[in-house]
């Protein structure tokens, strides 16, 4: 059996006396082409398209890819000013952090020329969508939930796990009513309730990393996508699910099951 307090030492934090959560392994389905030269700050699934937010200065980008062969279709780079973070998809418009410019670039979502941009206080780190506001992670243990025509912070929720913070939440995907995020410099995603903040489980994607070729030192898992699908008797809903890391020369699609 797969140990909870071992994998929430990968965390860095120790766990007060409670009921565990739910640790989740998983299984490789399928690999698809990953550049090894991209810097992975966002990913998300649209229209049977793949795009992606990178970061560097100097080499942020966003891109519209081809899944099967990883061949990029469009793309445009941003000012070497700016270290690109997450993306996401809102309607016809692409929302692309940075990490310390306090910018939020507006991006059309069919010819990627820039709408408009917002002013943010805090860090950019990754950016999702739940339907109806944007939930921003910041490098802190907080979630903000955004107006998409404002950009003004609606509500705030702090991610605990047994009641204590979980800082370093990176990349963010929505999956049916859930917001699932990487934590950075770990192996693991965590399940957050939205509403509570409190994670419901944990992904354990300990050993993805060795399944794959890596283009430099931090090239750390970071990538969450997903495509909705009719199949009711997926682990993880009506869905597939993509991963991949920061320089990884693979995007996994996986499935997953609540350990042994």
């Amino acid at each position: 059996m797969k140990s909870f307090l071992n994998v929430i030492a990968l965390l860095l934090f120790s766990l007060p006396a409670a009921a565990e959560v739910p640790i989740y392994d998983y299984q490789i389905v399928a690999r698809y082409p990953h550049n090894t030269a991209s810097f992975t700050q966002g990913l998300e699934f649209h229209d049977g398209f793949l795009y992606e937010g990178t970061g560097k200065n100097g080499r942020s980008t966003l891109s519209k890819i081809n899944l099967e062969d990883g061949q990029v279709l469009q793309s445009k780079r941003l000012a070497s000013r700016y270290f690109g973070e997450g993306i996401s998809i809102v309607g016809e418009r692409i929302f692309q952090l940075t990490w310390q410019s306090n910018i939020v670039f507006v991006h059309d979502l069919n010819s990627f020329e820039t709408i408009t941009s917002h002013y943010h206080p805090t860090e950019g780190w990754g950016l999702t969508f739940d339907g109806e506001q944007l939930i921003l992670s910041d490098g802190s243990a907080t979630l903000q939930f955004i107006d998409p025509e404002t950009f003004q912070v609606s509500r705030t929720v702090e991610v605990t796990l047994q009641g204590r913070p979980i800082r370093n939440l990176n990349e963010l995907e929505y999956i049916n009513g859930e917001v699932w995020a990487n934590v950075w410099m770990t192996n693991e995603i965590v399940r957050i309730d939205p509403a509570s903040g409190n994670i419901n489980s944990v992904v354990d994607l300990n050993g993805l990393i060795d399944e794959t070729t890596v283009g430099g030192s931090d090239g750390v898992l970071n990538g969450i996508a997903w495509i909705p699908n009719s199949n009711p008797e997926a682990s993880t809903g009506s869905g597939r699910l993509f991963v991949t890391g920061k320089l990884w020369a693979d995007l996994f699609e996986i499935e997953i099951a609540i350990a042994e």
